[in-house]
């Protein structure tokens, strides 16, 4: 099948799953916090409810704006709205550099009933990959899940995860992640510390919104396949210090982007090579220092695809950047990854992202496609031996299934496949049923 049809039978099975030039790519897209004008992405304008306010408030997981959140997948029913009232939010975080940052997200209260005991439990979403302009945002897609205007698609194809959830009758709350949605700076694709915080303090936020039936005692899970499952690892290695007053009853990390390194040379060349931009622009967000080493890398035609890329979506990348080589992009046909093999402060820089290096806080569900080669199976079932041998409680769930050409397709079906089994184990550790760890047996797993 040819390459342009094989993309196109690819994204339709994502959404029918679902029913100049210098270094100013780093920065793409961004407006300044104070802001009035109306910000437009691809044609999409971003409601002015996304763009921050210039002084935040100090404590992390602080609500600095709310407002409802019209789903557009809603049936009313005598006791409410199916699958529930849903609040739009803006709350405080902290980036991986220190400093104050404003993130977006959604909190749903469901209709169904919490029926095994206790209070209604809370369920952290950690979006998968979305892309990096603001009209990708988890929870503009709660609102919109199919957003085509010829210059834009975004597929909320989160939404059918969190409406599982919620048909469990635990309450979730969606983080769009640092820069993502918010129009204030560009999103730091696969920044753990960014996204771990991200969600976290979403946690925390929706335990400090008013009317809803989450208690302090609500149970907390955590809840991310791709991107999100890096997230969610993340956010479980780093509670402890971050975020002790949040306990967890559970964490489901789907083939998380444990190792950087490995990541970035999988997906070049990929369906998805789209995403190498991202995260290149994500580390220069993070560490301007890194910009000097890419202006000397980049040709003309790289940071052109890193400016075009900084306000695309999923949908917008496959169709314009799939299948690219990032040896198109530099300016002595390297490739990315070999360009940051050589040089230490790029390599250290990927290094310092690793996740596997904390003990998680609480039972972890690892789940990964063996035939997986766009987020590398290795690198994930590596993930969980890594904690194992820290002692953590681990159950790692290799999802077999076989390879059928596509990294993309690959990676995405694992996802339909195993999101059943992942929302049970969830809601047994949100029950309060202790987990099974099964890392004695890994090592004879695939």
């Amino acid at each position: 099948m040819p390459a342009r049809r094989r993309l196109l039978a690819v994204a339709l099975t994502a959404a029918t799953c679902l029913g100049t030039q210098a270094l100013s790519y780093a920065s793409a897209g961004a407006a300044d916090a104070s802001s009035t004008e109306t910000v437009v992405s691809r044609g999409v304008e971003i409601p002015a409810f996304y763009t921050p306010p210039a002084t935040l408030p100090t404590p992390n997981g602080s609500l600095i704006r709310t407002e409802p959140l019209p789903l557009a997948i809603s049936l009313p029913t005598l006791e409410g709205p199916l699958p529930g009232r849903a609040t739009r939010l803006m709350y405080k975080s902290t980036d991986s550099n220190g400093n104050p940052v404003a993130v977006t997200g959604a909190y749903i209260e469901p209709t169904a009933v919490w029926k095994a005991g206790g209070p209604r439990p809370l369920v952290a979403v950690a979006p998968g990959t979305m892309g990096q302009g603001d009209q990708c945002a988890a929870s503009l897609g709660l609102e919109h899940p199919l957003t085509f205007n010829g210059r834009t698609m975004s597929v909320g194809y989160e939404d059918v995860a969190i409406y599982r959830l919620l048909a469990t009758g635990a309450a979730v709350v969606v983080t769009d992640y640092a820069g993502l949605g918010a129009t204030d700076r560009l999103h730091t694709y696969v920044n753990r510390l960014d996204e771990a915080h991200a969600v976290l303090d979403a946690v925390r936020a929706a335990r400090s919104l008013p009317g809803t039936s989450v208690t302090s005692a609500s149970r907390v899970g955590l809840f991310g396949y791709s991107q999100g499952g890096g997230a969610t690892a993340a956010a479980a290695e780093l509670q402890a210090s971050y975020a002790p007053d949040i306990t967890l009853a559970g964490t489901y990390s789907g083939a998380p982007p444990a190792d950087l390194t490995s990541v970035t040379k999988a997906i070049d060349g990929s369906e998805l090579a789209g995403a190498l931009g991202w995260s290149l622009n994500g580390f220069l967000q993070s560490d301007p220092t890194l910009k000097p080493i890419a202006e000397a890398h980049l040709s003309a035609a790289g940071k052109a695809a890193l400016t075009d890329l900084s306000t695309m979506c999923v949908g917008d990348a496959l169709f314009g950047y799939g299948y690219a080589k990032s040896t198109k992009w530099t300016t002595d046909g390297r490739s990315i990854s070999d360009i940051i093999a050589s040089t230490p402060v790029f390599q250290t820089f990927l290094d310092s992202q690793r996740i596997g290096t904390l003990k998680p806080s609480g039972p972890v569900r690892v789940a990964t496609g063996i035939s997986d080669n766009l987020v590398p199976h290795g690198q994930a079932r590596r993930l969980a031996a890594d904690w194992c041998a820290k002692g953590a409680d681990i159950t790692y769930k290799p999802v077999i299934l076989p390879n059928v050409i596509s990294p993309l397709l690959n990676h995405f079906a694992p996802l339909l496949t195993d999101q059943g089994s992942a929302v049970n184990w969830l809601t047994a550790r949100l029950a309060g049923k202790t987990a099974t760890s099964n890392c004695g047996a890994l090592p004879i797993l695939p």
